[in-house]
């Protein structure tokens, strides 16, 4: 029977601990979620699916234009006329049809080569909504990047707060026993008792906020509420970043960089759209007519009761501008306005970018010297409160010196693990400038 109930033990203790493991979210699989369901990056491509249908109608510009039209007209009419001889007549209700078709077709043959222009415009605009997808896209991975790391601090975060719950269980433990013995002083029971709760309190705030931000990488990754998984425990860092090679990045390949470039192409070829209308244009025109009259009765001799034409016509149509209030030459002016205004752009984005990089990578280097020196520094603290521990145990050392050995244990733990997500926010935010979050 002892032998069936142990069994019984082992299955349920297995079962709890199958049920409690959640599965390791990678940050590639959070990143491959956001790239798949993000709203941002969605809205992104929707804004960028409106500039691709102008795209694929950009040769539409050097085809001809076709219309056709078809009237029919019922006529029921009284009519009083009078002759050249001075005869009279008179009719009621007289009934008459007309059909009418045209079938017109105009082609621009020759239009300053504005047409061209457009073409070309229109696969820069292209271009600037693919770069301004590649920016959400961006942004955004930065963004879960961020919030995945910070998950990881605030695990670091948690098991530190759960050594000290260890050594406050341990220093309640040992005062309980001198208290027992009658070497000890309640005072320190019940400090201990204090702390040892303040630690736990800690813990329920720290296991909130985990929850928190795993809420928001479940919005940003498009997953439902309450979705669980657990981070991995390490943050690492790449320290090879090098200054050089984050600009040189940054000025080919940041998206604002390369907008601000596009819209130096863009307002070039509207200045050509401009220059169009300063030249004559060139159309070829045909048209196909079909007209037929059918009359019952007619009053004048002379009118037919049936009548139908049609033909094909055809001509060329050229048009000169001579004189249109200026608009075309303002409109040039204005475009070269704009070459220089979007010059203007793209000199001072590239300017802004190279700060942003310059300031990011300064942080880097920082945060990596701060890093280096809080992991020498978290050794010496643990080493000082174990020794003080021991002669805490040995009633060598006070509670007082214990309790500054746990909060310079727990500053060296709180300077290190924000001096390792910060490393990792510097070293994204380098990457997002540069273009090098997405491959």
């Amino acid at each position: 029977m002892k032998k069936y109930r142990l069994l019984i033990i082992i299955i349920f203790v297995f079962l709890g601990m199958t049920s409690s493991a959640q599965k390791v979210l990678s940050l590639d699989e959070a990143i491959a979620n956001v790239l798949d369901k993000n709203f941002d990056i969605k809205l992104a491509k929707y804004d960028s699916a409106v500039a691709a249908i102008d795209y694929s109608y950009r040769n539409s510009a050097f085809l001809p234009q076709l219309n056709g039209d078809v009237g029919a007209t019922w006529n029921n009419n009284n009519q009083n006329i009078t002759l050249n001889n001075g005869t009279k007549r008179t009719g009621r209700g007289i009934k008459s049809s007309a059909i009418t078709s045209q079938l017109a077709l105009n082609w621009t043959l020759f239009d300053g080569l504005k047409m061209f222009a457009t073409r070309d415009k229109l696969e820069k605009i292209l271009e600037v909504g693919e770069i301004e997808i590649r920016r959400q896209m961006d942004t955004t991975i930065a963004s879960v990047i961020d919030n995945y790391y910070n998950i990881v601090r605030q695990k670091q975060q948690l098991r530190a707060i759960e050594e000290q719950m260890s050594i406050d269980s341990e220093r309640v433990r040992l005062a309980q026993y001198r208290l027992d013995i009658g070497a000890g002083a309640k005072p320190d029971l019940l400090q201990s008792k204090i702390d040892l709760n303040a630690q736990k309190s800690a813990q329920l705030q720290q296991q909130s906020l985990i929850g928190q931000l795993r809420e928001q990488l479940n919005q940003a990754m498009g997953l439902p509420q309450f979705s669980m998984y657990d981070v991995t425990d390490t943050i690492i860092i790449k320290r090879d970043i090098s200054l050089g090679d984050v600009l040189n990045y940054a000025e080919k390949s940041d998206p604002s960089v390369k907008i601000a470039a596009t819209g130096i192409d863009i307002a070039k070829l509207t200045l050509k759209e401009a220059k169009g209308d300063l030249y004559p244009s060139l159309s070829f025109n045909s048209t196909y007519n079909y007209n037929r009259n059918n009359n019952q009765t007619v009053l004048n001799p002379t009118s037919p009761l049936f009548t139908q034409t049609n033909g094909l016509n055809y001509g060329l149509t050229a048009s000169i501008p001579i004189l249109n209030h200026f608009n075309a030459r303002r409109s040039v002016r204005q475009a070269k306005w704009n070459i220089q205004y979007q010059g203007l752009v793209y000199d001072n984005t590239k300017s802004v970018t190279q700060l942003s990089v310059i300031n990011a990578f300064q942080s880097y280097e920082e945060q990596k010297k701060e890093l280096d020196l809080e992991d020498e520094n978290i050794l010496l603290a643990r080493e000082n409160l174990d020794i003080v521990l021991q002669m805490y145990k040995l009633s060598a050392a006070t509670l007082l010196q214990l309790k500054e050995a746990q909060q310079s244990l727990q500053d060296a733990y709180n300077r290190l693990i924000a001096a390792r997500y910060n490393a990792k926010v510097s070293e994204t935010e380098l990457l997002r400038l540069s273009g090098q979050l997405v491959k």
